[in-house]
């Protein structure tokens, strides 16, 4: 063996001793955190929503597939898993390591949840009927928000790399505010949006619809609309938004759902100058392999 073999032996033998050596990063995790049954909702109010204040994390009555869905930045209707998962909700109060950033917040929330709730899960590719929001044929409608001094991020968040988004429901509607001016409201007939970008306006659409809206405009910027909307297709949609949001209901009420048309949110938004289009397409599902309906103690 030469000499220039034996440095070529011992140096690939040291690099190999170096990658064993090198230990997986760790992943980030709040510092202590603890996870409650929400209480029951008051009879015309409900808070629910996500807030990080400081080093502060709340996620106040948010259903596992919520808390699922904001861990690994993935829709509900991408989420399959016990039907259960859309009715038990939790409080969680967490607290941020020093030297972390909110926009670590997700990882953290999935680290919580595998830990906690015994979480197992794996991604794939599932073919789903869907509507597809497209641009109509005609002039587009939707009227593009001013522009903000305090700019959002890339990401939606706040300037300051924040997080608040909170919803407040009444009998006779329901509001999700995301901050920064960008909110929908959802009440007296009618769907009104703020500041919301068009992949925004398909999420609020898909709480509603019968089926996954995706965003298929290309639009960029942030728009205001309002959808009006009969009587009985505002009804079935808030049926179909409690049912999405793992409310018991009755079967009466189901067939309320089922008997409306729904013509009155697609024509208002054809108005807009948009389409929903039926279609099928494939959607990168998370598959829930395992999950507790309790978690662990604090």
């Amino acid at each position: 063996m030469t000499i220039r073999s034996v440095r070529r032996y011992f140096l690939g033998l040291l690099a190999s001793f170096s990658l064993f050596g090198q230990a997986k990063p760790a992943r980030p995790e709040f510092e202590v955190a603890s996870i409650k049954p929400s209480p029951p909702a008051g009879v015309n109010q409900v808070r629910v929503g996500v807030h990080v204040d400081g080093s502060q994390v709340s996620f106040i009555s948010l259903s596992l597939n919520d808390l699922v869905g904001a861990a690994y930045r993935t829709r509900n209707y991408e989420i399959f898993g016990p039907a259960w998962m859309a009715s038990e909700r939790f409080d969680i109060n967490a607290t941020l390591p020093a030297g972390s950033s909110p926009k670590q917040v997700p990882e953290m929330l999935g680290a919580l949840l595998e830990d906690r709730f015994q979480m197992k899960m794996h991604r794939e590719k599932r073919e789903l009927p869907v509507y597809g929001l497209v641009l109509g044929k005609g002039e587009l409608n939707l009227r593009e928000s001013p522009p903000d001094p305090a700019a959002q991020d890339s990401n939606g968040n706040e300037g300051r790399g924040g997080v608040n988004v909170s919803a407040s429901g009444q009998a006779s509607g329901v509001t999700i505010n995301y901050g920064n001016g960008a909110y929908f409201t959802f009440a007296n007939d009618k769907l009104e949006g703020r500041k919301l970008p068009a992949a925004l306006m398909a999420d609020v659409l898909a709480r509603f619809a019968d089926r996954p809206v995706i965003n298929m405009t290309e639009l960029k910027g942030n728009y205001d609309f309002v959808l009006e909307l009969s009587p009985e297709d505002f009804r079935a949609m808030m049926i179909r938004s409690a049912v999405g949001a793992g409310v018991a209901l009755p079967p009466q009420a189901l067939q309320l759902a089922e008997a409306a048309s729904g013509d009155s949110l697609f024509s208002s938004v054809e108005k807009l100058g948009l389409k929903l289009e039926p279609r099928k397409a494939p959607v990168d599902a998370l598959v829930i392999d395992h999950i507790e309906k309790a978690p662990t103690e604090n």
